[in-house]
């Protein structure tokens, strides 16, 4: 299975708006500099909100499956943007996002298990 291959997961509604949320926080609370979003995978600070975020957003909201890559670049903005406050929103997630830090923890677990198996291949370590 390569970066590329479409693969859908049982995501829940919940799930899939904790993804979407992440992401559309970086145009907001959060501040990325271009060489963090690069290095989650964007091609820019402008990709992450505004052109691919943007788009795994509306996939994410829609119920549509994402390539191996995209999935891993939604759950790395969210891990950022939720546990960082330095670039990301931090101790203000709860308040910009109205989901409490307890709720997002137990969520983000299961999706990070979930996305692991799609993320995660044997053979060539994460995409």
């Amino acid at each position: 299975m390569g970066a590329s291959d479409v693969v859908a997961v049982d995501l829940t509604a919940d799930e899939r708006f904790l993804l979407s949320r992440g992401l559309g926080e970086w145009g907001g609370p959060a501040s990325p500099t271009e060489d963090f979003a690069r290095a989650m995978g964007f091609d820019s600070k402008e990709d992450l909100w505004r052109g691919e975020g943007r788009r795994l957003r509306e996939a994410l909201d829609s119920g549509g499956p994402l390539t191996r890559s995209q999935w891993r670049k939604a759950l790395l903005a969210l891990e950022i943007v939720f546990s960082s406050d330095v670039i990301g929103s931090g101790c203000d997630w709860s308040i910009t996002t109205g989901i409490s830090d307890e709720e997002t923890i137990k969520l983000l677990r299961v999706v990070q298990r979930k996305l692991g198996r799609v993320i995660w291949s044997a053979a060539d370590g994460p995409v």
